[in-house]
């Protein structure tokens, strides 16, 4: 039997947090849901195998660390984790910088939010 494969959800939303916990826990995935880019990065030496990143995080009005320079410092210190960015996002030009600095998948969080981040996930491992 091979190990579950570990993957982080990173994502201020405790509902998000828990909907996609809930889902890939269970297809089978070990999850660790994290609330803010910091404590992702704590546990990063813990190499997941994939990391499901969100693009804004607030806490209260403080706004901390975005996705993109979460995933640059991801990058920094793991280079071969692959990142997953959810957002609400849908500005081009964020999506095209996000593609330019390497993410392997961009989600929209909209209704289909988890099926197409199963598909995302899916399509990620396949191609392993």
């Amino acid at each position: 039997m091979t190990a579950k494969r570990l993957i982080f959800i990173v994502d201020d939303d405790p509902f998000i947090n828990t909907l996609v916990v809930k889902r890939l826990s269970s297809e089978g995935y070990n999850v660790e849901a994290f609330v803010n880019g910091d404590d992702c990065l704590k546990a990063i030496d813990r190499k997941p195998d994939l990391i499901i990143l969100d693009y804004f995080f607030i806490n209260g009005n403080v706004e901390l660390m975005n996705g993109m320079e979460v995933f640059d410092r991801i990058k920094k210190a793991q280079p071969d984790i692959p990142v997953i960015m959810l957002s609400g996002q849908d500005k081009g030009e964020i999506v095209l910088e996000l593609a330019r600095k390497g993410i392997d998948d961009y989600v929209i969080k909209d209704n289909n939010l988890i099926e197409n981040l199963n598909v995302a996930i899916t399509d990620y491992f396949k191609r392993q």
